[in-house]
């Protein structure tokens, strides 16, 4: 003991003061380099948290006395494979073996097989009969008869069970927040010459908002627990209160990408690896690194509305703190939606760059200046004053704007810049077939556009009474999407619109498409086992989608793996 502390000594001075190791230094006093590095790997016994590895032995200890361990789906896990188990979100799998860390062995019903461990967590009520478990019934629907039949008692204790793990793994997630905050990002700041703010602000985004915004939720959560008869407690008014907070989480799920790769690319350099094993041993962190640490917030707000449904379950509806519960689980499946609607629209700037970059002549500003989402497209007939002259044109409606463009009369996928229209000036007139006054020509399938500030009109007509009808719904949805991201604050900063525009730029000079890689999938890792599934499915929760990965400690201790409670 009194070894290992020297060294971590050792490495507060050597690697936090200059970012690199002193090999002679080391070699004298701790060993060689390689050895400090065997050090750093194997320290997690001495300075672990409790849980990880442990648990997984708990895990295994129990279903080799005998016991039934159960596990709930998360995701869906669909599978062509025989040896591979599938099932569907809220399945219940009897885990017969969980000897490796990524891939256990299961059984539903008759079928047994592999499946990914990252893709369960354990129940939190293990006593609980499966007979109890909610039925599948026509419809779809859980048929609650057999739920809503056991005792009081009982149903008491599995609330008071699920209320804990809420409270304990708030607990837990505060604690790994702090770690990251002060073990890392503290240092971090110490060493100009290793990291400027831009890199930090890449790496970490914005947890520390994140860290404030969670300590004060748990500090509301504990007000409502009620520490004598936890079945009692009222926590679903939280939920409720910072669901607009809650919000902050979409910057950080929409930068962890961007955070993965700036990672990938630091620890490629030595010094880099040793400047962040230093940080994570000198705050006593689990053995996990920096990226499986930063996937935590991503993990935790999609937790949310899981833990909510599992109390919800064991909430009676004469519960005080029923109504509170439901509303709180629609609140959070809400966040996760907009969560994953904001990732959506991000990822759409880089296809709106690259539009632009192909079409020929463009002049005045980047559509990503006042748009970042692609309405609807079609071909229309423009009729413009004084003539009255029909032109075929096609048409890119976007938020706040509307392009037009020309084909070439040649190359028929080659379009010309001609103008642009600014929507929110424009009020959208349906006209009937036949004369039209303003035109004074007959017209099919026609509808208007009028300038409220400059008292323009536009005539455009469809070629078919459907077509028409769907740019009607689709002028109708352009409206609705820019009074809903006034509402909720979505905007895109300059640094994405400008880096948008490079990589298109980059794109359009190469000359053909540019080949898709993707560093955020960088950190799957597979197991070497001969009858294990060699990868692993992607994950879904709500529709925010996940890396594909290696499963890890961490993952199980936040995520997953809840304690055993009777």
């Amino acid at each position: 003991m009194q070894q290992q502390v020297l060294r971590l000594q050792r490495i507060d001075e050597l690697v936090l003061a200059d970012g690199t190791l002193d090999k002679t230094a080391l070699t004298d006093d701790v060993g060689s380099e390689e050895d400090l590095y065997e050090d750093f790997r194997s320290s997690n016994h001495r300075y672990g948290h409790s849980g990880g590895g442990g648990e997984q032995l708990a895990i295994n200890e129990l279903i080799s006395d005998g016991s039934v361990v159960y596990a709930e789906a998360l995701w869906d896990h669909v599978t062509m494979d025989d040896q591979e188990l599938g099932f569907k979100a809220g399945d219940v799998i009897e885990v017969m073996d969980a000897t490796n860390k990524e891939w256990w062995w299961g059984r539903i019903l008759d079928s047994e097989g592999w499946f990914p461990a990252s893709f369960v967590r354990l129940r939190v009520n293990q006593d609980e009969p499966m007979e109890d478990y909610p039925l599948k019934v026509e419809g779809g629907k859980e048929d609650d008869s057999r739920r809503f039949g056991m005792g009081q008692s009982t149903k008491d204790q599995m609330r008071t069970n699920v209320i804990n793990e809420i409270i304990s793994t708030e607990r837990d997630y505060i604690k790994h927040l702090k770690d990251i905050c002060e073990g890392y990002i503290k240092q971090c700041r110490k060493r100009a010459d290793m990291f400027t703010e831009e890199q930090l602000k890449t790496i970490f985004g914005n947890i520390e908002d994140i860290y404030r915004c969670q300590k004060k939720f748990v500090k509301a959560l504990e007000k409502k627990f009620n520490k004598d008869h936890p079945h009692l407690s009222e926590v679903g008014s939280c939920f409720l209160e910072y669901q607009t907070e809650f919000q902050i989480y979409s910057e950080y799920c929409n930068n962890h990408p961007n955070a993965c790769m700036e990672l990938s690319r630091l620890t490629k350099v030595n010094k880099y690896v040793y400047f962040f094993e230093a940080c994570r041993l000198l705050q006593k962190m689990i053995d996990i690194s920096l990226d499986g640490f930063l996937l935590t917030p991503v993990q935790k707000i999609c937790k949310y509305p899981l833990q909510l449904a599992e109390l919800l379950k064991y909430t009676n509806p004469q519960h005080r703190d029923f109504k509170d519960v439901e509303a709180a689980l629609n609140a959070m499946k809400n966040v996760a939606r907009l969560i994953n609607e904001r990732k959506r629209r991000l990822e759409n700037i880089d296809k709106i760059a690259q539009w632009q970059s192909s079409i020929e002549d463009w002049e005045g500003e980047d559509v990503l200046v006042r748009s970042s989402e692609l309405i609807y497209s079609g071909e229309l007939a423009k009729i413009s004053h004084p003539q009255a002259k029909s032109q075929q044109r096609m048409f890119f409606l976007f938020d706040h704007q509307l392009v037009c463009c020309k084909k070439d009369l040649l190359r028929r996928d080659i379009l010309y810049y001609k103008t642009r229209i600014n929507m929110d000036d424009m009020e959208i007139l349906d006209v009937e077939d036949g004369k039209d006054k303003d035109f004074n020509i007959s017209v099919k399938n026609a509808f208007k556009m009028h300038c409220r500030d400059t008292e323009e009109v536009h005539l455009f007509c469809a070629k078919k009474p459907e077509q028409k009808q769907r740019w009607l719904k689709a002028f109708e949805n352009e409206r609705r999407q820019v009074q809903l991201d006034q509402e909720t604050g979505f905007s895109i900063t300059e640094v994405q619109k400008k880096q948008a525009m490079l990589n298109a730029s980059k794109q359009h000079h190469a000359g053909k498409p540019k080949a898709v890689t993707r560093p955020y999938y960088d950190f799957l890792m597979r197991q070497k086992h001969p009858t294990l599934p060699t990868t692993l499915p992607q994950q879904q929760v709500f529709m925010l989608a996940e890396p594909k990965r290696k499963p890890s400690n961490f993952w199980q201790n936040i995520s997953r793996l809840t304690p055993f409670r009777k």
